[in-house]
């Protein structure tokens, strides 16, 4: 099996290494300029490839490693080419591309992995797991934390650009988004707030957002992009009616100070750490090559990556209109209901819906 990854930033890096561990083969790296991509490709006796069309032609499985609002059109063209698909989160930029690439994938056969590492981190499986048994009774209310600092690039930081990114709502808190749906179920409205939705030139972002389940369960969402580097801190309380589960990353630390460096090592993006010997980003590379090679579902599936998509988009929506976004379960029951009758969508040319 060969792998081809696009992008080799922080991520990139990251799949490549978890890759390597697996012991499949990494045939090569597409990055713009291609430049960018010549040291990691020494450093894995790999191939610097020059167009997308080249790195589908030459590998099995495409490892998708770029800026999310190209995530879409390079999923769809190596589903058309029939190559099994990895895919870093957010699924995409729109709902919509987020469909097309879930449609492309279908028609074409081929498996596509959303990478939502958090579910493999193991304070947030477990709960998952004690929430799933009964183990605090039904789900009340949810508080969850993802504070960092702002996505920092030499050139180009298309993380700040929200046209690109999507901002803090769709790349950062897509995370507790997703685990928030994993714990208390289906999310039937959305309702946000952020910081840069009245105050466009402030140097930080912080989100708040809410989310109605279908159980009838609460969960309140925050995220920063505010914090010095490196800090990046964690957290959740979920509540039910039969006891607590709790974690905080700063659990150890009772009180600390948080100064601003001239010059800092953290890396361009913020990214939890994890005690364990075994990263959780091994473990997410590791169980979607288990699924390619003996088949199965992994731990999150494409359909979750669709659906933290939706609540992410629909708390951009929400920040942007001030009012609560409904869910449109229609739409989904609609599209499931073509699925059944025709065994594929409705498209339009080029596939988009």
């Amino acid at each position: 099996m060969k792998i081809g990854i696009i992008g080799t930033g922080f991520m990139g890096s990251t799949h490549a290494a978890a890759w390597k561990k697996t012991g499949t083969k990494i045939a090569g790296f597409l990055a713009d300029p291609p430049s960018e991509a010549e040291q990691i490709a020494r450093e894995y006796g790999a191939h610097v490839f020059s167009s997308l069309e080249e790195l589908i032609e030459s590998v099995d499985v495409v490892d998708i490693c770029s800026p999310t609002h190209l995530h879409s059109d390079m999923a769809i063209a190596a589903a058309r080419a029939g190559r099994h698909i990895v895919c870093e989160k957010p699924l995409a930029r729109t709902v919509e591309q987020g469909e097309a690439m879930l449609d492309a994938c279908r028609i074409a056969g081929v498996r596509l992995f959303v990478a939502h590492v958090v579910r493999y981190f193991p304070e947030y499986a477990l709960a998952a797991a004690r929430v799933h048994a009964g183990d605090i009774g039904k789900v009340g209310t949810a508080q969850y934390r993802r504070l960092s600092y702002r996505p920092k690039k030499p050139v180009g930081n298309w993380f700040l650009d929200e046209e690109k990114s999507g901002g803090i709502l769709l790349d950062l808190m897509i995370h507790d988004f997703d685990i928030a749906r994993w714990i208390a179920g289906d999310v039937v409205s959305v309702y946000a707030k952020k910081v840069s939705s009245f105050r466009k030139e402030s140097p930080a972002d912080y989100g708040m957002v809410i989310l109605t389940h279908a159980s009838g369960a609460l969960s309140h969402v925050a995220g920063a992009w505010a914090y010095p580097p490196p800090v990046f801190k964690t957290g959740f309380e979920v509540c039910g009616d039969a006891g607590v589960i709790q974690h905080d990353s700063d659990s150890e630390s009772p009180i600390e100070a948080l100064l601003k460096q001239e010059k800092s090592e953290a890396p361009d993006v913020g990214l939890p750490a994890s005690p364990l010997a075994e990263s959780p980003y091994d473990l997410e590379i590791a169980d979607f090559y288990r699924c390619l090679i003996e088949g199965g579902e992994p731990r999150v599936s494409a359909a979750d990556g669709l659906a933290a998509l939706k609540i992410a988009c629909a708390a951009i929506e929400s920040a942007k209109t001030g009012q609560v976004i409904a869910l449109d379960s229609r739409r989904e029951e609609a599209r499931q209901a073509e699925l059944e009758l025709t065994g594929e969508p409705a498209t339009s040319k080029g596939g988009q819906r």
